[in-house]
Order: C-alpha cells, then sequence, then structure tokens
C-alpha cells in the first residue's frame, strides 16, 4: 500500500511542477509577442486613489495610444489605454519610501490624466524620457497640456 501512495504522490508533485512550467511557458511567450514588434518598456501601473497597488507591466506605443499589458495575465488586450490627445500630466515625483520596494531602481513617476482616466506611471529614467518626447512629439493641432 506504501508503494502506491508514493506512486501517487511523485504523480501529482510531477503534474504540479509540469503545470508550473506550461504556467511559466505561457508567459514567456506572450511577453515575447508583445515586445517582438518593439515600441515596448517595461512600465508600472497604478490608479492613485491612495488604495491601488503598483501593477507590473508592459507598455507599448502604438501610434497615438500608449497600450498597457499586465505582465502577469494571459490577455493579448491591453489592460489600459491612455491616449496621447487629450493627455494631461498632472506632476511627475520620484517614489515615495514605501513605493521603493514595490518598483524598479531609478524609476519616475509621472501622472496623467485621459478623459476621466488617471493612472500614475513608473519608468526607469530612459523610459519616462521616452514618454515625455512621445508627448511631445504629437501632431500638430493635438490640445496636449
Amino acid at each position: 500500500m506504501g508503494g502506491h501512495l508514493a506512486l501517487d504522490v511523485g504523480a501529482a508533485l510531477a503534474a504540479a511542477l509540469l503545470a508550473v512550467i506550461v504556467v511559466f511557458a505561457m508567459l514567456s511567450v506572450r511577453r515575447w509577442l508583445l515586445e517582438r514588434r518593439g515600441g515596448t518598456v517595461e512600465c508600472s501601473l497604478r490608479e492613485p486613489d491612495g488604495r491601488g497597488v503598483w501593477r507590473l507591466g508592459i507598455g507599448r506605443y502604438n501610434g497615438d495610444e500608449l497600450l498597457w499589458f499586465a505582465i502577469f495575465g494571459f490577455r493579448f488586450r491591453p489592460r489600459r489605454v491612455v491616449h496621447r490627445r487629450g493627455l494631461v500630466v498632472a506632476g511627475r515625483r520620484t517614489p515615495k519610501a514605501e513605493e521603493e520596494a514595490a518598483l524598479q531602481p531609478d524609476t519616475g513617476i509621472v501622472e496623467v490624466r485621459d478623459d476621466g482616466l488617471t493612472v500614475e506611471l513608473a519608468m526607469s529614467g530612459a523610459a519616462l524620457t521616452g514618454f515625455l518626447a512621445w508627448l511631445e512629439a504629437s501632431p500638430p493641432g493635438s490640445s496636449l497640456n
């Protein structure tokens, strides 16, 4: 009886390990598919209501939109879309002491508003410079604040 129990436990552990490997592989392939066309940047996002947590993700520039995808997810549709037209940059800051553990080193935070959607984006210094350059490169006639 003990031999069968050991085989059952071994099979269950093997199945669990295989499931973890499959999930990791799926997340890796999804990330590769999102990044293969370029124009992507690691970008954390938070709803600035005071309760929100920083969620790690990937931002992809797509014309006049910044598409934000959660890093730990299986969806190929963005969770948030930030439109360049009508975008208002409400503020820029460095992480507070309690935020530093949740963010990458050398991170800058920018709060943006877009037609009722207010989010904070945290990016590396170089990525934030690129984001601000993307904003400034809007087509003539765009209302950019």
